[in-house]
């Protein structure tokens, strides 16, 4: 699908399913976005909010329907697609910066048995930069407080350039401080022509920082504008039955998912 100015669309799936290899964890979603659009994923624990986001990646299968990322598919794409995580397996105690940290993002560019370059040396320090972490590059990444870690991943996922940039619950935890370093980035970046997609539990925020939400409970609810799609009764309907308190800002719910198929 090709828009009016020529361009493809950054991601385009038509009526997609994702699978672990059992029954489909997420189906039915059809959805476009285009360069500098940003995508909220919001939906009860377990709706498919990581699943949509490891799909993209092409780490797990789509069973039924399509999935394009930057005209390709997911596999072939990911050299051009970053990833903060919803957590980070790197032992804290490992002996590493948050320089080589933030290289572990060029590795895919550096290739195999390659010394990194005058030019991820500069990638590295510039993504560093960006994300407000300036003279820290030296210090082991373990001492780092738990808003720097999360923002030295967010280095790492943007170290690269990439087209677009999935996270995954980013503002989990974070800070007043933290959160409007990752918010002020976030604008920035969609102002560059990066795509964003962000699963979330706070619907201020995805009023804030995004243009359109996806709303989520093993298949696609809605998907649209934040303006005529994130209102109060779809929200309700995604939620239905779970317990969730919700008004117009906030979503109330007993704990956060951080499984496998969130």
């Amino acid at each position: 699908m090709t828009g009016t100015d020529g361009t493809a669309p950054s991601l385009d799936l038509a009526d997609a399913a994702f699978s672990y290899g059992g029954p489909p964890a997420l189906s039915g979603v059809t959805a476009h976005a285009r360069a500098g659009d940003a995508i909220a994923l919001i939906g009860p624990n377990g709706s498919g909010k990581s699943t949509l986001i490891k799909g993209l990646l092409g780490l797990v299968g789509c069973v039924s329907g399509t999935v394009r990322v930057l005209g390709e598919s997911p596999r072939d794409a990911r050299r051009r697609v970053g990833l903060m995580p919803q957590t980070e397996e790197l032992d804290p105690e490992f002996p590493v910066t948050l320089r080589q940290v933030v290289m572990m993002g060029r590795y895919r560019q550096m290739g195999a048995m390659r010394w990194p370059s005058a030019a991820d040396k500069e990638a590295v320090k510039q993504a560093i930069d960006r994300v407000g972490l300036s003279g820290h590059e030296r210090r082991r990444f373990g001492e780092l407080s738990g808003g720097q870690q999360q923002r030295g991943i967010l280095a790492r996922a943007i170290v690269s350039g990439p087209r677009i940039l999935l996270l995954d619950e980013p503002f989990n935890g974070l800070d007043q401080t933290n959160r409007d370093a990752l918010l002020k980035l976030v604008s920035e970046l969609r102002a560059e022509g990066v795509t964003i997609v962000t699963s979330t539990h706070d619907l201020q925020l995805a009023r804030d920082v995004c243009s359109h939400v996806m709303l989520l409970n093993k298949s696609m609810i809605a998907f649209g504008p934040i303006a005529s799609t994130l209102t109060l009764d779809k929200i309700e309907t995604t939620f239905h039955g779970l317990g969730v308190e919700i008004d117009e800002h906030t979503l109330t719910t007993p704990d956060h998912d951080h499984g496998r198929h969130g």
